[in-house]
């Protein structure tokens, strides 16, 4: 916790309303500007208490308030330095440690995610009946099982992908670990779209976490460890830019020099590299591909690492309007957390269920047929949320909408599992 960095703060009060923790519950301690004064409080000799350690865990590191702050205080820093201090020295309930072991041990391997896919699609019938037992078990538990999303056919991505007509761009694309076990359609229509406006697309084998959960839940040294890994795979892959099409990814990676910041080498290399959301990308590139009418409504859901981490609000909304016939609809209070987060409806189900429900009851009020989010673990929040209110919503990636208009493909694909088809296959075809 950087003392300067504190003392930026003088709790003006325009983070407030932002909020999603102060929304929900009108607590000083569970606002930014409370959460503040408790890191002054240890940073001045304060121990750090249960209570602290709770208030900080309640964040959902949403950075709504960075993006309200008229003084510019670094939230986004000081809250991933105290996270890292909390994991440091509190000492957290066995069945809280266990718990993160599992979540931690899992989400980012995505070898181990894979294995999941049995017994989830077993289990998809079964989870309305498990989730009492799971409850009483542990409510973590059942909020796991029933964010679950349906399990798809798996899609194997090639190394490479080739450009469509002239070749105005070489990037490489990362797959992710949630993104590519369990939305494999958003990887095959990702590079589908970047071939289709002239880009080869290589995608590297193997590729692991990038670190985003560690990063953004105090775990500094493991976040680094992918970070490192991250870079060495896309520097043996020879490309200089790399694409991600999942904000919280997105926004990690490109935080790499300053996670990386102790080893001036691996700053270096990690500055080497540009990481770049999928339509920050498309929005420089131009488009250069013919868009097909796409006759459906859309709500676009702004993921707060795309909104807020990254600052890209305009970039999705354009290239969502360059569609012919497709209506975008914008969903109110949309600088609102949907309760995501990363892990936190898996840390905090509760508090997660509330912002769901009111996320799911704003996106259903504009009458769409379609939400459309740029983060898997949004996807799967509202979705989850809508379901318990009886609307089964269906969802897509930005990256789906765009490859559905450059294929010509019926509205009535997007958010449906789609028939197998090969990822550079469709590609050309759609020459």
């Amino acid at each position: 916790m950087d003392p300067e960095l504190i003392k930026d703060c003088v709790h003006c009060g325009f983070c407030l309303p932002t909020c999603p923790t102060y929304v929900l519950w009108g607590e000083e301690m569970d606002s930014p500007r409370g959460r503040i004064h408790l890191m002054k409080q240890h940073v001045e000799g304060t121990p750090l208490t249960p209570e602290m350690a709770g208030h900080f865990d309640a964040c959902l590191g949403c950075m709504a308030c960075v993006t309200a702050c008229p003084s510019g205080v670094r939230y986004d820093v000081l809250i991933e330095s105290t996270r890292a201090e909390v994991e440091r020295v509190h000492e957290r309930p066995k069945a809280d440690r266990a718990f993160r072991a599992l979540v931690f041990g899992l989400f980012p391997y995505p070898r181990r995610l894979r294995a999941l896919r049995l017994p989830l699609k077993l289990g998809e019938k079964l989870t309305p009946r498990l989730r009492p037992l799971l409850e009483r078990l542990d409510p973590r538990l059942a909020a796991m099982a029933e964010l679950a999303p349906p399990v798809p056919r798996r899609v194997r991505l090639p190394h490479r992908v080739e450009a469509r007509g002239e070749r105005r761009a070489v990037v490489g694309m990362l797959t992710g670990c949630v993104q590519g076990e369990f939305f494999p359609r958003v990887n095959a229509a990702t590079a589908r779209v970047l071939a289709m406006e002239g880009c080869d697309v290589v995608i590297p084998p193997g590729q692991g976490c990038c670190g985003a959960l560690s990063v953004h839940s105090g775990r500094k040294e493991e976040a680094a460890r992918f970070a490192r890994r991250t870079i060495e795979t896309f520097e043996r892959a020879g490309v200089d830019t790399v694409v991600v099409n999942a904000a919280g990814c997105g926004s990690s990676t490109k935080e790499y020099a300053e996670l990386l910041s102790g080893d001036p080498t691996w700053a270096a290399r990690a500055r080497g590299l540009r990481f770049v959301d999928f339509a920050e990308f498309l929005a420089e590139l131009g488009p250069s591909a013919e868009r097909h009418p796409l006759p459906i409504t859309v709500a676009y859901h702004d993921a707060c690492h795309l909104a807020h981490a990254q600052g890209i609000r305009s970039q999705p909304r354009s290239l969502l309007a360059s569609v012919p016939g497709l209506r975008l609809r914008e969903v109110p209070d949309s600088s609102i957390c949907c309760g995501s987060a990363g892990t936190y409806n898996l840390f905090q189900p509760e508090a997660a269920r509330d912002l769901g429900d009111r996320k799911a009851e704003q996106v259903l009020s504009v009458g769409a047929d379609l939400l459309v989010s740029a983060n898997p673990g949004c996807t799967m929040q509202i979705a989850s949320a809508a379901r318990r209110r009886g609307a089964d919503i269906r969802v897509a990636h930005t990256a789906e909408v765009l490859d559905a208009s450059l294929r010509g493909l019926s509205p009535a694909t997007l958010g449906r599992p789609p028939r197998r088809a090969g990822v550079a296959a469709a590609a050309k075809r759609a020459r």
